[in-house]
């Protein structure tokens, strides 16, 4: 999920269709790190990297199928603005399990799709999951610091939430646009404020002591949410005519047979609440379970139970 230390369905695009495939070198099998079983889904600690090489990286690769599904909505919109775009050589920034990769490898088979993410854990899932699509890889790097192979140069840059946590976002920004194609397109999806976003409001409010917000620009989900910081950010970093709309969508967090329970899952690994319930002794975490199951009963409608969520969707072309 996140490019530095730091998706299904659709349309996408940059470049001709008449450039040579690169070579990707040894995209296909970087990454030194493993996974485990814990909480730890807190979206990053403190520092670029947070802490997606361990208990967050395991969180979500462990709980891919429910992050992908709690970002459909968002997922689609965000293909939806590629639309019309012939790709050719696709950059994939915080890749994570890599569904929006996949999604453009499987709709543009002649493109070369290369997803990049600093969690070893979250790169395994995705190639396993994309070992069917020879026209995608996936390279587990620092996209801030991250050097492509020979021939390959991007004209499109995309990412699903994964830009927000680069500890020095205008220099990742600049080396992003240093490795496009000239003209390259830029599309990506960030949170909006803390406050229009519940999982990191309203779940959080239900623990004994919710833990504190943090710096609001340190790398983390909401590095990005003030719309004149995007603004400020890109245009320092060589990307010009940018554009922000302004989402609201349903953020999936429980469905299937059970979804009060699929909820109550989805909350114990991954979000700001995660690694506070981990820590809580068993009478403690079991009162807070409770309080989450009447919190996604408020929210189940028709067996889904979804909450708010705000994004930007961001694009921008290579000045």
């Amino acid at each position: 999920m996140i490019g530095s230390g730091g998706t299904s369905g659709g349309d996408s695009g940059g470049g001709s269709v008449d450039d040579p495939q690169p070579d990707f070198g040894d995209a296909r099998s970087g990454g030194e790190r493993s996974g485990g079983e814990e909480a730890g889904g807190a979206w990053g600690g403190s520092g670029p990297d947070g802490d997606w090489q361990g208990g967050t990286g395991r969180a979500w690769a462990t709980e891919w199928r429910r992050t992908d599904r709690s970002f459909g909505p968002l997922t689609e919109r965000l293909l939806a603005t590629l639309r019309g775009l012939v790709p050719t050589q696709v950059l994939d920034v915080g890749c994570g399990a890599g569904e929006l990769a996949m999604a453009i490898a499987r709709n543009h088979p002649g493109a070369a799709v290369l997803g990049v993410d600093i969690s070893p854990q979250l790169i395994a899932v995705a190639r396993d999951r994309a070992r069917h699509l020879a026209n995608v890889r996936f390279a587990c790097a620092d996209a801030a610091q991250w050097q492509p192979d020979q021939g390959f140069a991007p004209g499109l840059v995309i990412s699903r939430h994964g830009m927000m946590f680069f500890a020095d976002p205008v220099s990742a920004f600049a080396h992003l646009a240093r490795l496009c194609a000239p003209q390259a397109r830029l599309h990506f999806s960030c949170f909006r404020a803390r406050a229009l976003n519940a999982f990191a409001t309203e779940v959080p409010r239900l623990l004994p002591e919710p833990p504190p917000a943090g710096d609001p620009l340190a790398p983390g989900p909401f590095a990005l949410a003030a719309r004149e910081r995007i603004l400020g950010i890109l245009e320092d970093s060589g990307w010009g005519e940018v554009t922000l709309e302004a989402v609201d969508f349903p953020m999936v967090v429980g469905a299937g047979p059970d979804p009060i329970e699929d909820a109550v899952g989805y909350f114990a690994r991954i979000g700001p609440a995660a690694p506070a319930a981990a820590a809580l002794d068993a009478d403690a975490r079991e009162a807070f379970f409770a309080r989450v199951r009447e919190y996604a009963q408020r929210h189940c409608h028709e067996g889904i139970v979804a909450i708010p969520a705000a994004a930007w969707l961001v694009s921008a072309r290579r000045a």
